[in-house]
Order: C-alpha cells, then structure tokens, then sequence
C-alpha cells in the first residue's frame, strides 16, 4: 500500500476547523472545445460599464471561458450592427452587449433600449450564435455620485450573471448539438 507522507502541521490543520469560514471553491464544468466571445461595450458612461466587463472577465475565467475579445463602441445603439458583423464571422460561439441607456433629454431612452434589445435578439435568432445582454436601463439615473456608485455595482454583479448565463447556455448548445450530431435528438 503506497503512502503518502504527510507535513505534520498539514495533518493538525486537517483535525482542526479553520477559525475563519472559507468560501467554497466552485468548479465548474470544462468545455469539450475551445470557445471565443466577443465582449461588446458601449463607451458612454465608459467608467460604469467597465464594471460588467471586468466582473465578466472575472467569471468567465473561471468558467473556463478564456478567449474573450473586447470591442468598444460609442454608445448601446451601434452595439447591434458590431454584435451582428461579429456573429458572421462565426469566430464567436457568444456575443455579450453592455451598455447604459439613460435618458438624455433628446429622445426617450427606452426606445433606445427597446430598439437595441429587439436588434441582439434578431441577431441572434438570424445567425444562431447567442447574444447576451447587459445593457441596462434604468429609470432614473442623475450623474451624481451616488447614482455612479450603485450603478457601477450592479453592473459588477451583472456582469458575473451574463458570464454566469452565457457558460451555462454554451454549455447546454454543446451538449444539443452532440445529441443532435449522435441521431439523439
């Protein structure tokens, strides 16, 4: 019977409870090939947006999603027609869209949003790789630094939820499309 030995610091940590409470340390399930996405952000209101695609990034690598390519464009509005070049590529097997639509004064900022949501989806459905989007809009937003601070953490948490979200819908198209090249499906 092989052995191994053991530090004996090691063996007293192993009895002992740590007095600290330690997160545990998901692992999530590894892709059967390599995938790449692309990563569009809108640059108004750059330094809130910046936070869904560094807390992408962040989720992503731990999801074994590790070829992520960034794009910026001015605003939300053009992120459909870059999202739509870069689908026909087919480079990408998932396309994520970040964004911040307020209201301007201008034009009422739900159509923007409305437009721009409508137009990843038809994208989508068009080309068949996934669109993913974290473009917010929220009711209110006043350039004060409250409104920037919650704004840039919800955006932190969104963007481990679109990261969370496009792993999973990655993983369950692998496992579809083995089942259909298998006659499962």
């Amino acid at each position: 019977m092989n052995q191994m030995l053991q530090d004996p610091q090691a063996e007293i940590s192993q009895t002992q409870p740590p007095s600290v409470p330690q997160d545990p340390v998901t692992e999530h399930p590894r892709f059967a090939k390599p995938q790449r996405v692309a990563f569009v952000q809108a640059c108004w209101h750059r330094d809130v947006v910046a936070e869904a695609r560094i807390a992408f990034m962040k989720e992503a690598e731990a999801r074994h999603l590790t070829h992520v390519d960034v794009f910026e464009v001015p605003g939300s509005f053009e992120i459909p027609l870059h999202a739509q070049l870069l689908a026909k590529t087919r480079r990408y097997t998932a396309i994520v869209a970040a964004g911040l639509v307020v209201d301007g004064g201008i034009y009422r900022h739900e159509f923007v949003a409305d437009t721009v949501i409508k137009a990843l989806m038809d994208v989508q459905l068009r080309t068949e790789v996934p669109v993913f989007s974290a473009v917010l809009t929220p009711q209110q937003f006043h350039e004060t630094e409250v409104h920037y601070d919650f704004f840039r953490r919800h955006f932190a948490i969104k963007g481990v939820e679109v990261a969370a979200a496009c792993a999973e819908t990655l993983h369950g198209l692998e496992r579809l499309r083995g089942q259909v090249a298998a006659g499962i499906v």
